[in-house]
């Protein structure tokens, strides 16, 4: 059993899989923290500095929603707290790892092919190799 366990999420439809597993193997006094990283643009000679502002909130609000959703598909017995952390999200995820003092990982890797397969698990790829902890990667279809 994991004492801390963090879990990052980029809102995809695969959070059940996680939930399942992390339920599972949190201690009984453990944590969850529910991570989402919101990407960050900024702004060039293309793109107004208003439009990228519009963007990035949208992006925070959206990870801040992804959060929220994985968040109440936990029980309410189990401690469960969330962030959203703005950035490249394997940085951050390493980064939040460290200042929390997880002992686990627990992150999807998309099914998908193509771009969004690339996109996806290139995030869970760089975690899986950069983490100094256990990471648990949940294969979904």
């Amino acid at each position: 059993m994991y004492k801390k366990i963090l879990l990052p999420t980029d809102g995809s439809g695969y959070a059940e899989q996680e939930v399942d597993r992390v339920t599972n193997l949190i201690s009984d006094d453990g944590e969850i923290v529910i991570l989402s990283v919101a990407g960050k643009l900024t702004s060039s000679a293309f793109q107004s500095r208003t439009k990228v502002r519009n963007v990035n909130a949208r992006m925070k609000k959206e990870a801040e929603e992804a959060v929220k959703r994985m968040e109440k598909m936990f029980d309410s017995s189990l401690n469960v707290t969330t962030r959203v952390e703005t950035g490249f999200a394997a940085e951050k995820i390493l980064e939040v790892c460290d200042e929390i003092g997880a002992d686990l990982i627990v992150i999807s890797a998309s099914g998908k092919s193509g771009l969004h397969r690339f996109i996806i698990g290139s995030v869970a790829e760089r975690v899986l190799k950069n983490s100094d902890i256990d990471v648990l990667l949940v294969h979904n279809n």
